[in-house]
Formats: C-alpha cells, sequence, structure tokens
C-alpha cells in the first residue's frame, strides 16, 4: 500500500530526515520511536505533504504522492489524515462543528463561510462522537472537554474525512496515563475494525510494544530499527536511543525488565535493521 523510498528532509546544512526507506503492504498500526529531534514529526509531516521533501520518494497504491499538486495534494492530505499533539480544535466552537471540519476539502467556499452542513454530515459526525465515547459532548465547547476527550474528537475529525491512513504526531504526550490509555485504544480500534493504516510518533517504548504490530526506530533522522515489539529487545532500545541512554525518555524500570526478559528469551538476537 505505502512506499517510501529514500525520503530525505535537509533544512540547510541539518538534515532531519536521511533517506528512509520502509514498505507497508496492508493496513497495520505503525509506531515509530526515537529521542526528541530524531525525526519522527519530520517525517509524517513529509507524508502528508504539509512539509516538503528535499529528496525521495513517496508511493501509495501506485500513486507518486510526491509528485501531486493543487487540488490533488489536497486529496491526499483528506485521505491521510493528521492528528497532533495540541489537538488543534477551535477551542469556542462546539465539539460537533470541530468535527465537521474534516469535511472542509470537499465543501464550498461559501457553505464554508457560513458553516453550513448537511444534515447527513452532522448525524454521521455525531455517530463517530458516538463511537469513540463522548457523544454527549457535542454540544460543549472543545474548550470545556479534558485533554483526552479534545484528543478524541481530534480523532473524530480526521475519521469525518474517511481517511486511508491516519497519521498520529504524539497522540499522548501531553495526556495523563488514563486519557493515553483512551486514546491509544480508541487508534488501534479504529484499525482493527475499519481496515485503517495508523502510523503514530509514540514516546514511550511500552505504548509502541502494547498497541501497534509493527515499530520503526529512528536516531538522528535514520531509521535504525523496523520490526515487531517482540523483536524490540534492551539492546535495540539501545541502538535507537544512544547507548548511555538511562531510558527515562524511552521507558519505566517495568519496560526494561520486560525486554530484558525478551532478551533472554531469543538469545539477544536482533532483526536486520532497516
Amino acid at each position: 500500500m505505502l512506499q517510501v523510498n529514500k525520503l530525505t528532509k535537509a533544512f540547510g546544512p541539518n538534515v532531519a530526515v536521511d533517506a528512509a526507506n520502509f514498505v507497508v503492504e496492508k493496513p497495520a498500526m505503525i509506531g515509530i520511536i526515537g529521542r526528541s529531534g530524531a525525526g519522527k514529526s519530520t517525517l509524517l509531516r513529509m507524508l502528508n505533504r504539509l512539509t516538503e521533501e528535499t529528496s525521495g520518494q513517496i508511493i501509495f497504491d501506485g500513486t507518486d504522492v510526491t509528485a501531486l499538486k493543487n487540488g490533488d495534494k489536497r486529496r491526499w492530505q483528506s485521505e491521510c489524515a493528521m492528528i497532533f499533539q495540541q489537538f488543534n480544535l477551535v477551542p469556542r466552537m462546539d465539539v460537533v462543528s470541530n468535527v465537521l471540519h474534516g469535511t472542509l476539502n470537499r465543501r464550498s467556499t461559501l457553505a464554508t463561510m457560513f458553516n453550513l452542513f448537511p444534515n447527513e454530515d452532522i448525524h454521521r459526525a455525531i455517530d463517530i462522537l458516538d463511537r469513540l465515547g463522548i457523544a454527549e459532548h457535542a454540544a460543549k465547547r472543545a474548550e470545556a472537554l479534558s485533554g483526552g476527550q479534545q484528543q478524541r474528537v481530534a480523532i473524530a475529525r480526521a475519521l469525518m474525512q474517511d481517511p486511508k491512513i491516519i497519521l498520529a504526531d504524539e497522540p499522548i504526550a501531553s495526556l495523563d496515563p488514563m486519557n493515553a490509555q483512551v486514546v491509544m485504544q480508541s487508534l488501534r480500534q479504529i484499525h482493527e475494525e475499519d481496515g485503517r493504516m495508523v502510523i503514530a510518533n509514540l514516546h514511550t517504548l511500552d505504548t509502541a510494544r502494547r498497541y501497534c504490530d509493527r515499530v520503526i526506530g529512528m536516531r538522528d533522522g535514520r531509521i535504525v530499527f523496523d520490526g515487531t515489539p517482540a523483536q524490540l529487545t534492551t539492546g535495540v532500545a539501545r541502538d535507537i536511543y544512544g547507548a548511555d541512554a538511562t531510558f527515562s525518555e524511552a521507558a519505566t524500570s517495568t519496560e526494561i525488565e520486560t525486554l530484558d526478559r525478551t532478551d533472554a528469551e531469543v538469545g539477544r538476537k536482533t532483526p536486520e535493521y532497516a
């Protein structure tokens, strides 16, 4: 479905993403991990075309995404929905209207100016909110909701686009553990029930291991690991986060104990790097 070929982004002399290569053959839930500044967010923004690549190619279902212009590029961004760490909602607007903004790419300028939505879209927005467990908040202002609820509104807005891919850039970084779990379970459910590809930047090993089918590790802009959660051993984690890592930003002590047990089970064998 998705093929990324030598995708590179340089900001002057600094290379944020360095010749990234990976292939996704079928819908999967993929976690991207690595230290801050490893290039995770830049990679997602290039996939969505929010950031232009310096070189390389993105192919989706046979279409060269990096060659798309104007309306074709906007249609791709509708098919490749983006969820952000800070939600990007309109705080003083009600929840259901925020969700309906997921249809802006296919609405006329006049309808957008006067905030006019078809009844069919309104019912669909409420159904999506109900699916995510927050339909009772549809009429409230977005700013009145908790952080976890606002992130679920952002997920609902993404689903209104009916995307083929959902990209989530640190979707739980600003949430408490309980809300983080609800958001990750929601993304996992969307992948399993809808058959949608979900690619999420994550800041802990435990989250990637618990919710993802596949984990991509980045270090200094390069992909240094691409494998299953079971292959994510302590040795691999140190290759991703650095040999001097204390794992304060990578994992809790419980996670390291789990990784150490995995090391013992696989004889400390690590997968071939991408």
